[in-house]
């Protein structure tokens, strides 16, 4: 089992960290499922509007409850989240690796991703975790003595998820006989 988790008292470097992985393991060829949190330059970053990045087709899901102006606090619409868990349980099957943007409040307590991570996980997937400081003990708990610190920086975690994700058998070579058929 690989899970990797990066933890930043910067949220936006992990967002920003785990975004430029999928982007590049995409273009490198990686299969992955999971989610992440987008961060766009220039942009208005408001903690109360979480937009999650599915992977691996980078369709974007708001799964936040619009309280209103002048709303103090943030309310996760749970039914949006449910239905983004499900396009990752479906993207698993096909998948090399799981990107989790976030494991929080929801997972602390048993929800959110944590059923995919576990499968993931029973797949033989690796699985890269970001992890807010505030539930990070909850994450260690979860994980078992299982996960590993990395750094919140593009090249480190590519290059550990790069040696962790097996090979998917349709990435293979095809044999000679296969090509001649098709041609």
């Amino acid at each position: 089992m690989h899970i990797g988790y990066v933890s930043s008292d910067e949220e936006m470097r992990t967002n920003a960290a785990l975004s430029a992985v999928a982007e590049s393991a995409k273009r490198e060829g990686l299969a992955l499922a999971g989610t992440v949190q987008p961060v766009d330059p220039g942009g208005v970053h408001e903690k109360c509007n979480i937009v999650l990045g599915l992977l691996p087709d980078g369709e974007r899901r708001n799964i936040s409850l619009d309280l209103g102006p002048g709303a103090t606090g943030c309310r996760l619409d749970a039914a949006a989240l449910e239905e983004a868990v499900m396009v990752v349980h479906d993207g698993l099957p096909s998948a090399q690796g799981l990107i989790v943007n976030k494991f929080g409040k929801q997972e602390a307590i048993g929800r959110g991703l944590v059923a995919a991570i576990i499968e993931a996980c029973d797949r033989g997937l690796p699985v890269l975790v970001g992890v807010s400081p505030q539930w990070r003990v909850a994450f260690l708990a979860f994980a078992n003595g299982k996960a590993i610190e990395l750094p919140p920086e593009k090249a480190h975690l590519l290059d550990w998820l790069r040696a962790a994700c097996p090979e998917l058998p349709n990435q293979q070579a095809a044999p000679l006989s296969n090509l001649a058929a098709q041609a």
